[in-house]
């Protein structure tokens, strides 16, 4: 039965009015990277302006974006990298070797992203600080591993558990060990569940702003350090803080443009179960 014309018409209308909500502060925040701080602040807002790359020109003289940059691509990529090297076997021993205890394992593991990370603070700082690691690339590589673990694990457990059992049953028979099904048959047939996994925590990683301003400073900073930089007890300068989001925000958007299909994917593992 085909639906009537006019709520396939408001169905679309909906559709992109929600998109248009979802995409307008990115727009004006767009914009106002190409003002200046009197037109930012201009009341009525201006649409019409003659742009300006002053904004980004002062982030580069004020800050040194290259280096923020590394440091957010650095704690990113090897926070990445170490979480799929924990939860990949972790999420293999669930899925095919499971136990009474397993479920509630998993669901501990899940609740843990429910406290407030301000809860974990204090004694996070204090470990550091006594490891000597305070303002520095590993620190803030490990606790970003640490907090997307468990959504680490819970996709690939999902994505493993989508393997048919007779495949493992029929490597056993021929022999293999744990590692030789680990490594020959279960990684090759959760490749895509792999990429959608390392995909959605490397963007997690880089847009994690909480650890990068309590954890590190200058030495350290992330992008989202670069950022805070333009907040002041005089005010915020609304063009430059603009100009350095959106700095910021440039590489992992365009990343997460072309990379959208498998970061979909990983966000739907499991919804249709």
């Amino acid at each position: 039965m085909q639906p009537h014309p006019l709520f396939t018409l408001l169905r679309t209308l909906g559709a992109w009015a929600v998109a248009l909500l979802l995409f307008f502060p990115l727009g004006w925040l767009f914009l106002t990277a190409f003002k200046t701080e009197l037109q930012a602040i201009a009341v009525p807002p201006l649409f019409v302006f003659e742009p300006t790359l002053d904004n980004f020109a002062e982030v580069q003289r004020r800050s040194d974006y290259l280096l923020y940059a590394r440091n957010s691509l650095i704690t990113s990529l090897g926070s990445t990298v170490l979480g799929l090297l924990i939860a990949a076997p972790a999420a293999y021993s669930m899925a095919f070797f499971r136990t009474k205890r397993t479920r509630d394992i998993l669901m501990w593991m899940l609740s843990t992203k429910m406290m407030p990370a301000v809860g974990a603070l204090v004694p996070i700082y204090v470990l550091a600080q006594s490891a000597g690691m305070l303002d520095s690339l590993s620190a803030l590589t490990i606790v970003f591993t640490l907090s997307n673990l468990p959504i680490m694990v819970w996709m690939l457990y999902t994505s493993y558990k989508d393997i048919p059992n007779e495949i493992l049953e029929a490597a056993r028979m021929d022999g293999a060990s744990l590692w030789t099904e680990f490594r020959h048959v279960v990684l090759p047939l959760s490749v895509g569940g792999l990429a959608s996994c390392g995909l959605l925590c490397l963007v997690l990683s880089w847009n994690e702003a909480f650890w990068a301003l309590n954890l590190v400073s200058a030495k350290a900073g992330t992008l989202a350090t670069l950022i805070s930089q333009y907040s002041s007890p005089e005010g915020l300068f609304w063009a430059k803080l603009s100009a350095a989001s959106l700095m910021a925000i440039a590489p992992i958007v365009v990343f997460g443009w072309f990379s959208q299909k498998q970061l979909v994917q990983g966000l739907t593992f499991g919804a249709v179960k």
